[in-house]
């Protein structure tokens, strides 16, 4: 058999000589992998594909499952690897009209080591990493939205909500045909409503009239989002090229991430938010279950105020401002957890919460009332380290300012 065989060869040199490679192939996304692996239990087995079928020829033959059985015992590869192959060849039986037995070649798949959780800081490296705004988008992008690998290479302009631009958390909805199960069986009808946060937003923006101007074109909706910034024309980028600015991302900032690495971090941040679980997957892509009830649909403007709760806990572009709100919380929450049962509850009947203090909402108009031109409430912009005190003589937060400073009213 042909031994100077790579994954990007392997179709080519080996796999187009077999009628059965070709037919099981065709039905295949991802191809390159499969291919390789089927090689490599061929090797293995020292049998060809054909010959691995011919096993299977009478439906009480079970030689094709002990051989399977055989080559996990005493398999030489990764776990990782001997499971993929596994699943390759039980796939290119399947697509034969031979099933192997669903017993043979079990095994479990060993996490070597722990997921990735990213801090806010790595996220940062790798953000700075990036040496052009495509890039800086593609990173905030897939850390905001959940977006697979796969769908990041087939997104288009007009996957956008239509106002995009005038949003402040834009939506992005992707079609079946470009996310995981591509609509088929059990996947039909799933789609992905997802969104940008205001900082991905920013960048997504940024770039495309970066690229308008590289390239001299007008981008159109059915151009791809993330293209190759080397051709003369939109060309989306392929998976290979996404695999290799990863590599050069990961060895340029030193913190190893993959694109999967996003999902997770996008999902931890949403059941940190408390979000309904079934709003979560269709912000994820995934499968809802009781789909087919209305009441489990919901809205776009519902999902996007859900995960509004959750953009705090997803930005990561701006970790001085960050650094500094977390110093005001904890200093608050020092000053809070100081005070005597009488003052939280004199707290408590001001409406006042450790939630109201330490968020930072939008600025309000104060609460006046004229009588005669004068106003009869009085508010004050006080330092924070004055605030314990304003609030014992019963005086309460209006609003946090930039400067670390508060406005207090009586």
């Amino acid at each position: 058999m042909e031994k100077n065989i790579t994954p990007k060869t392997c179709q080519e040199k080996w796999g187009a000589q077999y009628e059965s490679v070709t037919t099981w192939l065709s039905k295949l996304q991802k191809k390159v992998n499969a291919c390789y692996c089927l090689w490599r239990y061929c090797q293995a087995t020292n049998k060809t594909p054909d010959e691995l079928l011919a096993l299977k020829n009478t439906s009480t033959s079970h030689e094709a499952e002990l051989l399977l059985n055989k080559f996990v015992a005493q398999s030489k590869f990764t776990n990782a690897v001997t499971y993929n192959v596994v699943i390759s060849v039980k796939s290119f039986f399947k697509h034969n009209f031979q099933h192997l037995e669903s017993i043979s070649g079990q095994m479990s798949l060993i996490k070597q080591k722990p997921y990735r959780r990213h801090s806010k800081p790595e996220l940062l490296k790798i953000y700075r990493a990036c040496q052009n705004p495509r890039d800086r988008a593609m990173i905030t992008l897939a850390y905001s939205t959940a977006i697979a690998k796969d769908s990041l290479t087939k997104m288009q302009w007009k996957h956008l909500e239509p106002d995009w631009e005038t949003q402040e958390i834009p939506n992005i909805s992707l079609p079946s045909a470009i996310i995981k199960g591509h609509g088929i069986g059990k996947y039909k009808g799933v789609e992905q409503l997802t969104f940008l946060t205001p900082e991905a937003k920013r960048d997504l923006v940024d770039y495309k009239a970066w690229f308008e101007k590289l390239k001299g074109v007008k981008l159109q909706p059915e151009d791809p989002m993330f293209a190759d910034i080397h051709a003369d024309k939109p060309k989306p980028l392929s998976a290979e090229a996404l695999s290799g600015i990863n590599r050069e991302l990961v060895k340029r900032s030193d913190v190893p991430f993959s694109w999967h690495d996003a999902r997770r971090y996008v999902e931890t941040a949403l059941e940190e938010t408390k979000i309904h679980p079934n709003w979560a997957r269709k912000i994820r892509g995934r499968k809802v279950k009781g789909e087919e009830a209305p009441y489990s649909r919901p809205a776009i403007e519902q999902l996007r105020k859900a995960y509004a709760e959750a953009v705090p806990l997803l930005e990561f572009t701006q970790p001085t401002q960050l650094m500094e709100l977390q110093k005001r919380q904890e200093a608050i929450e020092e000053l809070v957890n100081g005070l005597t049962a009488e003052q939280k509850e004199k707290m408590k009947k001001h409406g006042l919460s450790l939630k109201s203090l330490t968020l930072s909402a939008k600025q309000k108009k104060p609460e006046t009332r004229h009588n005669g031109g004068q106003v009869d409430c009085d508010f004050e912009q006080i330092e924070e380290s004055r605030l314990l005190a304003y609030l014992q003589a019963g005086w309460q937060v209006t609003h946090k300012l930039a400067s670390g400073e508060v406005i207090v009213r009586r």
